[in-house]
């Protein structure tokens, strides 16, 4: 008999491989997604908000699961509301979590290591639902639930052709600039830091690993690479590969302390309970299931990405709050024709020239 899997919200970055991987598979696999897409071979896709209690009911008494991946994200009281719902229409509900929520640790981190959530002694952290707190508030819901029937993953950072991140930004924040022949700007606090960046094929081959195993129930597993570098290093390749495919020499403005200091900013606890820790993992537990060792190496899945996205490039949201702020910085200005509306252009124009730092 064939394995039904449903993933929901499973167009994103890790979702889309999982499928890919599992297409022309002996599984059936279901997508949950608000857009149309092209249902294919033993992909079918499913129109809905995996968000919306009705629908997902809906969804989960009309068939049986054998595994339920999901990557939605959900405020707390949200997912407490679903939670056994899950775990009660499937054999294995596999949540994605993220090792985000480790606390800062000298030594490799294992599956072990103190989470924030239970050592983090700052009360105005803990009074937040910030990222890394909400799953590991989830993680301790599934933990107390009456089933076992759960498995938590804990992926880091993965990349790909079209995620290529530099400490807390995203390639809009400063592939962008160097394309166009400007600075990027980084900062010496978080570029001298380890971290571990992995492929998200390879995260999505580790999560598939973990599919109808009894040794994964009730078990909590981070997948990464098993190799660690500091981001500088990684600023290193991205200029590299982007001299020699453009013929640009990208310059770059080293701030002593990350810019979300500066200004307020949402992503600012992210900065000091994760990006200002060294991010190293110890990944014997998942190689149980997946021999790690055959993912792709760091420096070379970056370097290809990258490669690959400068010759099909497509760039989301331009902050042009934020790229007014760089520009301040390093004396530099951006056109008026890289902004599509005039709401963009006044803004750029107001906070490049009139409004000073300290103001933003």
């Amino acid at each position: 008999m064939k394995t039904k899997i449903l993933l929901l919200g499973g167009t994103g970055a890790m979702g889309s491989h999982i499928v890919k991987l599992l297409t022309n598979s002996e599984s059936e696999v279901y997508v949950t997604s608000r857009r149309h897409h092209e249902s294919h071979d033993n992909i079918k896709y499913i129109i809905g908000n995996a968000h919306d209690i009705q629908f997902l009911n809906t969804l989960l008494t009309s068939e049986s699961y054998d595994t339920i991946v999901d990557f939605m994200i959900y405020d707390t009281e949200e997912f407490k509301e679903r939670s056994l719902f899950l775990l009660n229409h499937c054999k294995q509900y596999i949540f994605i979590s993220s090792s985000r929520v480790y606390s800062n640790n000298d030594e490799l981190i294992t599956e072990e290591t103190p989470r924030l959530l239970d050592v983090y002694k700052d009360t105005a952290y803990l009074a937040t639902d910030e990222y890394a707190l909400t799953k590991a508030r989830q993680e301790n819901l599934l933990k107390k639930s009456v089933r076992n029937n759960w498995t938590i993953v804990r992926p880091y950072i993965t990349f790909s052709e079209y995620r290529l991140q530099l400490g807390v930004m995203e390639k809009e924040n400063w592939l962008y600039r160097a394309l166009k022949g400007r600075t990027i700007v980084f900062s010496k606090d978080i570029a001298e830091k380890y971290t571990t960046l992995t492929y998200g094929h390879d995260v999505a081959r580790g999560i598939i690993s973990l599919f109808g195993q009894a040794e994964a129930l009730g078990q909590v597993f981070h997948i990464t690479v098993n190799e660690s570098h500091k981001w500088e290093k990684i600023l290193g390749w991205y200029v590299d590969v982007i001299k020699k495919e453009t013929g640009i020499e990208p310059r770059v403005y080293m701030m002593e302390q990350n810019m979300r200091f500066h200004y307020h900013n949402t992503n600012l606890w992210q900065v000091i309970v994760d990006r200002l820790y060294d991010r190293k993992f110890d990944t014997s537990k998942i190689n149980k299931f997946i021999d790690t060792s055959t993912f792709v190496p760091t420096e070379k899945g970056l370097k290809e990405s990258l490669k690959y996205f400068i010759d099909h490039p497509k760039f989301h949201y331009i902050n042009w709050k934020e790229e007014a702020y760089y520009d301040k910085l390093t004396h530099e200005h951006a056109s008026l024709t890289e902004m599509e509306t005039l709401k963009q252009k006044i803004k750029y124009i107001l906070y490049r020239y009139f409004i000073p730092l300290s103001k933003f």
